[in-house]
């Protein structure tokens, strides 16, 4: 029978070995780009959201989905490994006509 700090034990090693990854939904025309090898960085606007979302987080690999696809639907869906992400300002149109800071993703 295993004692109380040894399932704490098996509990923490097995939440270790899980996986940490981020999703980012795309548009299609993204989507293809990145798909392609284009696309180089998925943009998100520097805001509380992604702020939470990215900042002091750490994750093994990033999912970009064509839309919100089912799991099985593997043709929706791109996986690679995170390489991180730098803050840039920039002007796009996503973004409306003034430059804005962002988080420029690594794909």
């Amino acid at each position: 029978m295993k004692s109380q700090d040894q399932n704490q034990h098996q509990n923490r090693s097995q939440s270790e070995r899980s996986e940490s990854i981020l999703y980012l939904p795309l548009k299609r025309k993204w989507f293809d780009e990145i798909k392609s090898g284009v696309k180089k960085f998925e943009y998100r606007l520097y805001n509380d959201h992604w702020k939470k979302r990215l900042i002091g987080k750490e994750f093994t690999k990033i999912i970009l989905t064509l839309g919100y696809p089912k799991k099985d639907d593997h043709e929706r869906r791109i996986e690679k490994p995170f390489k991180g992400f730098h803050v840039i300002t920039m002007q796009h149109t996503e973004f409306g006509d003034e430059p804005q800071k962002c988080f420029a993703i690594y794909v």
